[in-house]
Formats: C-alpha cells, structure tokens, sequence
C-alpha cells in the first residue's frame, strides 16, 4: 500500500483552513492545520511531513518567519505560500531563502491540487533517480544527487532548486540555457514571479562559485544563461 503524502497547513483563517484541510484529506493527503505560526513550527519539529503549505500573513509568526525556521531544520522540504494578491515582495522574500512555489488568494482547490502534485512527481523523479552525476566546474566539484559543491574555500550543500538549476546549467555547459526552458522544467510555470525566484538563484550560485574566475553563469540577453567553464 502507498504510503500517504503528509502535509502541514499553516492557516489562520479558521474557516478557510478547515476548508482546505478537509479538501486534502478528500483528495488522499494526510493534512495537519495549524492556526499560526508558533504552533504550526512546533508541530514540524515533533512530526514529519512531506510539503507544507504557508499562509505568509499570520499571528505569532508569519509564513516568511516559519519558513526560515523550517529550512534551519530542513533543507529540502518543499513549501507553497498562500498569499495576497498585493504582496509581491513578501512571495520575492519567499523564494530568496527557498521555497517552491506560491498560489495568490483566491484561488481554486484544484489549482492547490495541481501544484503539489507538480512538486511531489519531482520530488519522486529525484529521489528514485539512478543517475550519479557529478560534475567538475573549474576547481568546484558538484555532486548532484548529494547537492553538494566542493572546492575552493568550503563545502555547500545546495537547497533543492539551486541544484536543480546548477545541474541544467552543467548540463548545458557552454551552450545556452533558454531561460523558459529553465523554468518550466524547474518551476513548472514561466510566470513573472517563477522569473524573479530565478535571478534571485542565479545569483546565489554566481557566489557560490565566485572563487574560480574561470567559471562564470553569464547572461545571455533575450535568451537566458549560459555556464562558461
């Protein structure tokens, strides 16, 4: 029997949160609501979960808060924010420390479907992926199952995305990474905020690898990004 996929849904509108939860748990996904931002952070210390989904204006500790606290225990969960249609910079503070994705409010229930769906098929394409890939960048080696660059001064482990992009950019090397081809295969959608969440990695990875000169992420413009090694 398949195990169930086990959610946390940080919500403080009572009567949308028993809404949604009640949508999921139809929908075959194991949900736990939570009515803030403290209590949704005690919660995933004390259980395991395989998404959660972040309402960002909440008391207590709002979603951008809990993110960040979230990520200093798990790196690689994947996160959705619930947001206003007003709160452009809020979602942009979002994906700067690493979450997966948005869904403005309103929005429909089977549009929440869709975007975790999106996001757990690549988790299962990654985790049951038998490729080893490791690639040398100048004096950077990537390990892509491992999400680790090393070389220069340090070993980093890479959040989810940011391998993902470093691993099509290896993959491209030399040549042109089309910049909706990125975003398509890494965020699903081409959106103006899917566009922004990518500049905002570029430029991590740009000072991840700021110790050899010699690989440069370039900007290709109209086009994308192209990886000179």
């Amino acid at each position: 029997m398949e195990k169930k996929v086990k959610l946390l849904l940080a919500e403080d509108d009572e009567n949308l949160g028993l809404l949604l939860k009640e949508y999921l748990i139809a929908k075959g996904y194991d949900t736990d609501l939570y009515p803030d931002g403290e209590v949704a952070y005690k919660g995933f210390r004390n259980h395991t979960y395989n998404l959660c989904i972040l309402d960002i204006m909440m008391p207590r500790k709002d979603g951008i808060s809990l993110a960040k606290d979230i990520r200093l225990i798990n790196m690689d969960i994947p996160i959705i924010f619930l947001t206003a249609k007003n709160m452009k910079e809020d979602v942009l503070e979002g994906f700067k420390m690493g979450a997966d994705d948005y869904i403005t409010k309103p929005f429909s229930m089977e549009e929440l479907i869709f975007r975790i769906e999106a996001i757990m098929r690549r988790v299962m394409q990654d985790s049951n992926s038998h490729e080893d890939a490791v690639y040398k960048l100048g004096i950077y080696t990537f390990d892509s199952r491992k999400q680790i660059l090393s070389g220069g001064e340090e070993e980093v482990k890479l959040t989810t995305k940011e391998a993902e992009l470093l691993s099509l950019l290896c993959n491209n090397a030399n040549k042109v990474l089309e910049r909706n081809f990125a975003l398509k295969t890494i965020w699903i959608d081409d959106n103006y905020f899917n566009a922004r969440s990518m500049d905002v990695y570029i430029t991590k990875l740009r000072k991840h690898l700021k110790e050899d000169p010699k690989v440069e992420i370039i900007n290709v413009h109209g086009k994308g990004y192209k990886l000179i090694m």
